[in-house]
């Protein structure tokens, strides 16, 4: 998988998750340094939304698209943000933005999300952009990960798959 920044090419380590796949075994701390098992997010369907800095404009669009857009599915689904900021800067971004409905996870320890899943950027070492739907049983049934880093993913499209999870 090739990603870029603004067209410059950037390196993935590791080898990226697939759909069919579970995300891996490894706690985060929340936002309030709880630490979270990756593998409780079973038993809800879930959105895990992937941004590189809550401090750039993008990753901050993304997130409030994921909290005040997804056309109710928060009463539902799980939502998740996941970046390599700290849980003070998460928590921070939460409460200024009034985000009450996304679960914020950090990966800022020892990128051990990153490595595992392959969404860590070697040059910066910051998260790729990417978003996954996790079906009930925690198996990832859509991925996108964003070809330049810049860019949106299609928040539309994440929603209309985790709703139609929801049906099955």
């Amino acid at each position: 998988m090739k990603i870029t920044l603004s067209g410059n090419p950037l390196t993935l380590t590791g080898e990226p998750l697939q759909v069919g796949q579970t995300l891996p075994e490894i706690s985060l701390p929340d936002r309030s340094l709880k630490m979270v098992d990756l593998k409780s997010l079973k038993g809800k369907i879930t959105i895990l939304s992937v941004v590189p800095s809550l401090d750039t404009p993008t990753c901050e669009e993304q997130t409030h698209i994921l909290s005040e857009k997804n056309g109710g599915l928060d009463k539902t689904v799980r939502l998740v943000t996941l970046s390599r900021d700290l849980p003070f800067a998460q928590k921070r971004f939460a409460k200024e933005a009034k985000i009450n409905n996304i679960l914020f996870l950090s990966d800022y320890r020892d990128a051990g999300f990153g490595n595992a899943s392959g969404l860590l950027i070697e040059e910066n070492r910051l998260l790729a952009r990417a978003v996954m739907v996790l079906d009930r049983e925690g198996i990832i049934r859509y991925l996108e990960i964003v070809p330049e880093l810049s860019k949106l993913p299609d928040m539309r499209k994440v929603f209309d798959f985790a709703k139609s999870l929801e049906t099955k």
